[in-house]
This record gives structure tokens, C-alpha cells and sequence, in this order.
């Protein structure tokens, strides 16, 4: 048994296809069949049900796919004792974060890691939380942006700031004339909202609990873009909610919209997030300082504010 074939069948688990796990492991697609299949003579198993489409594992392959996993991240930590005694940060870091947080957030954070880690490489997608939970868990990615809590045992969460949400009113509203509101004001609002999958749509729907959505008559609107919830506002009224660094976008005249909640805030904690196993900890930790210098330092500070569940 080597690492290799363990590599090539965590590979085929998490893209459920030899072409896909061959393409990511840059071999031929039956140079990993044969370490697959070589690695399943010796354990005297079948490992994967080659008759499904997408490939899943058997039942006891699962269990060793899942051991599997465990080596590997085992045998990764060779790497980072050498790592942690060198001076520079060198490697790959494989980030997923959620698309209402990359925008206003990663721009600045990128510039600054590039010009001090030349030697880093970042690899980044925008995912919904569910999306980056389950690739933390087969390890397609290190880590992770998100808004937590979890509550899951098998992620480790290293809260960050916290942002607080705010209100983004037509002109047309009744509400406009308010300096602040809270979330009985939006009772009778149309809300504009993001679509499912989305944690922010949860949590607007915690903060608006009897409010109603996206209400134009034969309408139904679906979108994962909070630019486009700004401008869906601005042209057919209603209300949206935004967490705090999108207003750093917004015009003189859409700012004139924005309405603040009365205290207790409600905030949206944001969080790197890692499997628990997780071992790259000398880049873990130079990301969240990059990150962490580009926030107010208010936002690190939970005082007086209501984290809002997803």
C-alpha cells in the first residue's frame, strides 16, 4: 500500500469519476485505474462500484476512503515541522469563501499577501457554506470564509469580526424618514433576498421573522449577488438588507438609503474556518493577520451586538 494509491482513491471519492480524480492528480486516467485496482487486490475488496454513475465507493470502501483520509492528512504534517522551522511561506492555499463576503473583502487582502508571501500560492473560489463544509471535509480545500457559528464538531472555527447588517431603503418607503429601525419596522417591507443556499438569506430571515419577500406580483426573483439586490431597490422599491464593508461601494446617493439598526445590533460573525485535522498552520495564520488588518477595528469587537444564526 502507498500513499499514492490512497491519494488516487480519496481523489476518486471526492470527484466521483476516475477521468476527473486522474485530471487532478495529473496522471493518465488508467495509470490511477491500475493503482486503484492494484490497491484493491492487495486488500482483497472492491473499494468503488464501478457499475454507478457518478462511481461511488462500497460500503467498506467508504471506510477505508475515510482512514484513508486520516494518513493522508498524517503524513502532511512531515511537511509542515519542516515548514514551521523556515523562515519564508511557501506552498499552496486552496480558500473557499462566501460570494457575500469575497467581493468587499478579498481585494485588498489578496494585494497585501502576494507583495509580502511572493512564494505563496493562493487558490480561491467563491462557494455557498455548504459547498465550502463539504470540501473542507474531503479536502479539497484548506480552509474557509464563512459566517459561523456551525455547529459542526468536525470544523474548527477561529471567529475573525463581526459585521453588522444594515438596511438599504427605496425612497418610496415610509421607513425612509427614519434615522434608525428595528425588525418589526420591516414587517410590512418588501424584502429583497438572496436565494436559497445562501447563509445570508437565513440570516435576514432570522432578523425579519414575519417579513415578507420579493412581493412584486408574478415575480420571483433568484439571485446570489448583493449588487443586484442594491439595484433590484433602487428600480422597484422595496428593502434590502447588506452587511457593513458593501457599503464601502455604494454611491453618495445610495448611501442617503441606508438606515442602521437601533441597538442591539443584529451582526453576522465571520470566521476562518478549517477541518480539525487541518496542519498548514504557519499560512493559516499569516492569511488572518492579512485579513484582520484590513478591518475597522470596531467590527473586532462583538459588544452590544446579536450575532444572527444561520
Amino acid at each position: 500500500m502507498t500513499l499514492v494509491q490512497l491519494e488516487y482513491i480519496v481523489a476518486v471519492d471526492t470527484y466521483r469519476s476516475f477521468v476527473g480524480a486522474a485530471e487532478k492528480c495529473f496522471v493518465t486516467q488508467p495509470t490511477l485505474s491500475m493503482q486503484v485496482q492494484k490497491l484493491e487486490e492487495m486488500l482483497n475488496v472492491k473499494i468503488f462500484d464501478r457499475s454507478k454513475q457518478p462511481v461511488i465507493p462500497t460500503e467498506i470502501g467508504s471506510q477505508i476512503i475515510e482512514q484513508a483520509r486520516l494518513i493522508l492528512q498524517e503524513s502532511q504534517k512531515v511537511k509542515e515541522i519542516i515548514s514551521s522551522q523556515q523562515q519564508d511561506i511557501v506552498g499552496e492555499l486552496k480558500v473557499g469563501i462566501i460570494p457575500t463576503v469575497a467581493p468587499y473583502l478579498l481585494p485588498q487582502v489578496i494585494a497585501s499577501m502576494m507583495e509580502k508571501y511572493p512564494d505563496l500560492k493562493l487558490l480561491i473560489w467563491e462557494y455557498t457554506t455548504e459547498d465550502i463544509i463539504h470540501h473542507l471535509k474531503t479536502g479539497v480545500l484548506d480552509c474557509g470564509i464563512l459566517a459561523t457559528p456551525l455547529g459542526d464538531n468536525s470544523i474548527t472555527e477561529i471567529p475573525m469580526y463581526y459585521e453588522n447588517f444594515v438596511t438599504y431603503i427605496s425612497k418610496n418607503s415610509k421607513l425612509f424618514k427614519k434615522k434608525n429601525i428595528d425588525a418589526n419596522d420591516l414587517e410590512d417591507e418588501n424584502i429583497w433576498l438572496l436565494n436559497e443556499g445562501h447563509c445570508m438569506r437565513s440570516q435576514v430571515l432570522n432578523i425579519c421573522r414575519s417579513t415578507k419577500d420579493n412581493r412584486l406580483q408574478g415575480l420571483t426573483y433568484n439571485t446570489g449577488s448583493v449588487e443586484t439586490l442594491i439595484r433590484m431597490v433602487d428600480m422597484n422599491n422595496g428593502a434590502t438588507l447588506l452587511p457593513e464593508l458593501a457599503l464601502a461601494e455604494l454611491t453618495p446617493k445610495q448611501l442617503s438609503k441606508v438606515r442602521t439598526f437601533k441597538s442591539p445590533e443584529p451582526v453576522r460573525e465571520i470566521s476562518l474556518v478549517t477541518h480539525k485535522n487541518y496542519i498548514k498552520k504557519r499560512m493559516l495564520n499569516a492569511l488572518k493577520e492579512e485579513i484582520l488588518a484590513v478591518i475597522p477595528k470596531a467590527m473586532k469587537q462583538k459588544k452590544k451586538k446579536d450575532i444572527v444564526g444561520i
